[in-house]
């Protein structure tokens, strides 16, 4: 076939000289011969550039270069989709989001296609779960690509990018590296803030991406940090945005397609070529090239399209790429696209925002809302109408105007670089008529947010803005003048409201757009949500607080409502489900409640809830279940995970299967670090299950028996070991001695106890405190043979400055043995009365800080006992003799089991009562003691 001088087929629409850009070429050499003084690879840029911006006119699919959120890359994306009518558009995103594009008409943008995966299989589990996501806004190329595609019969649009599985595979924190090369960055044009692992963004708004990877088309940013900064410091602007704005944006808001394209493809060569060759992310933009040419060399050769009715877009930055694999040449080599990983992807849209976007990717705040004030304005002024989703929610209402297929002509490529670079800036004329509302409109939000703002201050801010833009060479104030003459003439280092100046003219100008995705695009779980809270009554996609009231008693029909935000209490954040009356606990179920709902803003977090189940009750049962069986579960979250699934799911085999995992983590652990929750947990579990059901489930029953023997065994060694503390120790005390009569009916040998009591032997003070209660607690020692170690630990000079400890034990001891608490008292006082002084206030800080430290829970119980045990006037004090004293009144001796049975013989009614609370049906004393043997002895102790 022959071919014209570019190597085009001849039924191309363009042609190609032999050398547009000689004449450039040859002026940058002279220009570089002139700087004898310059770099010795001076030469080599300058016309390598060239030579990009040749190398990629010279292609037969055509290059279209964009900048990420650029009104300007949208504008000339609307000319030339309108000109060209391209039947095939290759896109640069990731080639798995495909499915997703067509749900965008559900949703109001921006809002962000988003790649989940936490069923992880060739990466590391501890990675999970991934998250990718890509931004997308009305003023980007990309959706106006996009929209032609959708919008438009007969035009096929094809995703070229790495799939989000290849993504994660080339990064070292979460996957293997790649066979050959150096190992590359996570993910494709990633935002800064996503590479480093803070994405996250202050504010509600800027959290909507979470910590996922942020994917942006058309990455176009130096990355050459001394480039930048000189940029900057000449161009006389603060940060990236501002610079991109004034010496990209505006100049080529109008510039022909030629113009544009050669530019933007001039200024990705250039960022291109001075990336240092070393990093990293040099590696991955080549691996994303080769993977993309190779997508679009497969698509060319299936479909047999036409070259020149196709469209590429992609970043500038990739536009110049000259990697072998580069062009739709057939004879070019093919890149080794490796199989994705096993990894279950779940793809969804979620939310987004200006002020999101502009967090995720390091942007300057408020460059995105000018970026859309400026895309609207242009709008205007060119007459173009942009394309737009059928259905799409939100923005300026416009109809597309189908216009005819241009004719096919040859049109010969020229150099438009050399005219473009050697005219003067041409500088745009104040507008002070758009200026002057400016002005106007920030003094009217500053003094509704507490300034003292007046007219003087809007003329004061309208002629710095104008001085501003002077001192940096432009005429026009640009945007970012007027927020920095507003921050200085009305600000005045005060900021009364919660919004500052700065963030008043990002309101002024567009303010923080932010996305919603529609009912229809959502996945089923939060579709399922939204269905059944209906009957609140309330509009649920509202981004402000709504109160709900439910009223279960009135409107049986609202319990399913109240059950559901419950379950949503639990799984999402804070603000999002927010209870202000009513309590769900074990046991307690509420009659009236009221909620604050802010799903409007929390959407993203709901979506992300259908990525791991159809139904909030599955997803909350996976969460449960994972907790229990997670690396670090332990007896304790395992008590945890029985409690929250009895109190959200009323599942009872699931309940089962959590008290079986926790049976088996109690039978495995080694520790006692967590006998305190513990043991709470399971007393709480127990008074549940004998106050709702006829037994206790078997899980309940082996967990006893099992802690019985379990901390039985640990207990000598708890006792001497200094990494337990004495609230382990005590703990551990409470669940042998509180569950003692329980662990005995169930076949437990009192005789493991006591041999394990008698095998400790502790030298801390606050242990041996704990001791001495435990072997009261079994008769070993009496309370008159305690009183009397007591008594002469306070007689004794050298130990009185460690009685405090002894004190905190005994209070520790009050966990396993309740009845000890008149001794504790007892003890308090007579150091109280008998110590000196100068020993006792010493003394008595640390007795505080010991107190709480080890004990803050139990103080309470020693305040009630010593409410009953002094008196409570004044005049009863003269006449008061302490219970302890040796004149008062002697210990009463233990109840024996006969005097327990004729009690509840004396009292039928307190048979009954006892009855009723076992949950047994009997009839008099005997059959109680047949059916539950143990209650005449719980009887016994009570009565002592």
């Amino acid at each position: 076939m022959a071919r014209l001088p570019g190597g085009r087929p001849p039924g191309d629409r363009h042609l190609v000289v032999s050398d547009p850009f000689g004449s450039l070429r040859a002026q940058l050499l002279e220009a570089a011969e002139a700087l004898t003084g310059g770099p010795a690879a001076l030469p080599e840029i300058l016309t390598g550039i060239v030579d990009d911006v040749d190398h990629a006119l010279r292609e037969p699919v055509e290059i279209f270069p964009v900048c990420h959120h650029s009104p300007s890359s949208a504008l000339a994306m609307v000319r030339r989709l309108r000109e060209k009518r391209p039947t095939v558009i290759y896109l640069e995103l990731c080639e798995d989001l495909g499915p997703l594009l067509s749900e965008l008409r559900n949703c109001r943008l921006p809002v962000a296609l988003q790649a989940f995966a936490s069923e992880l299989d060739g990466f590391p589990e501890e990675a999970a779960p991934l998250s990718v996501i890509a931004p997308i806004t009305e003023a980007s190329a990309e959706y106006q690509a996009i929209a032609y595609a959708l919008e438009t019969p007969g035009v096929e649009l094809v995703l070229v990018d790495r799939s989000t599985d290849h993504i994660f595979q080339s990064s070292p924190a979460s996957g293997p590296a790649p066979a050959s090369g150096p190992a590359p960055a996570p993910g494709p044009a990633l935002g800064p803030a996503a590479s480093t692992g803070a994405a996250m963004a202050a504010g509600a708004t800027g959290e909507l991406h979470g910590d996922s990877v942020g994917l942006e088309l058309g990455d176009l940013r130096p990355r050459f940090a001394e480039l930048e900064e000189h940029l900057l410091r000449h161009g006389r602007v603060r940060h990236w945005s501002e610079w991109w704005d004034q010496y990209v944006e505006q100049p080529l808001a109008g510039a022909d397609h030629a113009t544009y394209r050669q530019v933007m493809v001039l200024i990705g060569s250039l960022f291109r070529r001075l990336t240092p060759h070393d990093t990293r992310l040099h590696a991955i933009d080549e691996d994303r090239e080769r993977h993309m040419w190779t997508r679009i060399r497969e698509h060319l050769a299936a479909s047999g399209v036409d070259r020149a009715d196709c469209l590429y877009v992609c970043g500038a930055f990739h536009a110049a790429s000259r990697v072998p694999e580069a062009g739709s040449d057939p004879s070019a080599p093919d890149f080794i696209i490796p199989p994705p990983t096993g990894s279950k992807w779940l793809y969804g849209l979620i939310p987004s925002s200006h002020s999101a976007i502009e967090a995720q990717f390091e942007l300057a705040p408020g460059s995105v809302s000018i970026a859309a004030a400026t895309w609207e304005k242009a709008l205007g002024r060119s007459g173009l109408t942009p394309y737009r989703l059928a259905g799409q929610k939100g923005g300026r209402k416009r109809a597309a105007k189908a216009l005819p297929l241009p004719a096919v002509e040859p049109v010969a490529v020229t150099d438009q670089l050399t005219a473009y670079l050697g005219r003067p800036a041409e500088l745009d004329g104040l507008d002070e008529e758009e200026l002057r509302g400016w002005c106007v409109d920030i003094v009217r939000l500053a003094r509704r947010n507490g300034y003292l703002a007046s007219t003087a201050d809007a003329i004061a801010v309208f002629e710095t803005s104008i001085l501003l833009a002077g001192m940096r060479g432009r005429a026009r104030p640009t945007p970012y003048d007027f927020q920095d003459a507003a921050v200085t003439c009305i600000e005045k280092e005060v900021v009364p409201g919660r919004r500052d100046v700065r963030r008043l003219c990002e309101v002024l100008l567009g303010g923080d757009r932010i996305g919603q995705v529609g009912y229809a695009a959502m996945p089923p779980l939060a579709r399922d949500v939204y269905d059944r809270l209906a009957p609140l009554g309330l509009n649920l996609e509202q981004r402000t607080v709504q109160r709900a009231l439910l009223d279960v008693t009135g409107r049986p029909e609202l319990a399913a409502c109240s059950d559901l935000l419950w379950m949503l209490r639990y799984l999402l954040p804070d603000h999002a489900v927010r209870p202000i009356m009513g309590t769900r606990r074990l046991g307690e179920p509420t009659l009236q409640e009221s909620w604050d709902l802010d799903l409007g803003r929390h959407q993203r977090t709901i979506i992300e809830l259908g990525y791991e189940g159809v139904t909030v009750e599955q997803v909350l049962e996976q969460r449960l279940r994972r907790a229990a069986w997670g690396r670090e579960s332990t007896a304790a979250t395992a008590l945890r995970a029985v409690e929250q699934s009895l109190v959200f799911l009323h599942s009872p085999r699931l309940t089962d299967d959590l008290g079986a995992r926790a049976v088996d983590l109690l039978a495995g652990e080694r520790t006692v670090d967590e006998a305190p929750t513990v043991l709470r947990r399971i007393r709480r579990l127990l008074a549940y299950f004998r106050t709702t059901a006829p037994a206790l489930p078997p899980w309940c029953d082996r967990f006893v028996t099992e802690g019985y023997a379990h901390y039985c065994t640990l207990l000598p060694t708890a006792f001497v070991s200094e990494d337990t503390g004495v609230r382990q120790v005590g703990a551990m005390l409470g669940f042998l001695v509180s569950l003692e009569t329980l662990a005995l009916s169930l076949g437990c040998d009192r005789r493991q106890l006591e041999l394990a009591v008698r095998q400790s032997h502790p030298h801390a003070p606050m242990k041996l405190a704990l001791l001495w209660a435990a072997q009261h607690q079994l008769g070993l020692l009496p309370l008159a043979e305690l009183r009397a170690r007591i008594d002469a630990l306070l007689d004794n000079p050298l130990v009185v400055p460690a009685f405090p400890q002894y004190v905190s034990g005994l209070v520790q001891a009050l966990e396993a043995v309740p009845r000890l608490a008149p001794f504790v008292v007892e003890t308090l006082s007579k150091a109280f009365g008998q110590l000196p002084d100068q020993v006792l206030l010493p003394w008595l800080p640390k007795l505080i800080t010991t107190l709480r430290t080890h004990a803050a829970e139990l103080v309470p119980v020693l305040t009630r006992e010593a409410g009953r045990t002094f008196p409570g006037t004044l005049a009863e004090l003269d006449s008061w003799t302490p219970p302890w004293d040796a004149d008062g009144v002697p210990e009463k001796p233990p109840v024996g089991l006969g005097a327990a049975v004729a009690l509840l013989a004396a009292y039928p009614a307190a048979t009954d009562g006892v009855a009723e609370l076992l949950g047994v049906a009997v009839d008099g004393v005997a059959d109680l003691l047949a059916a539950y043997p143990a209650a005449g002895e719980a009887v016994a102790e009570l009565m002592t």
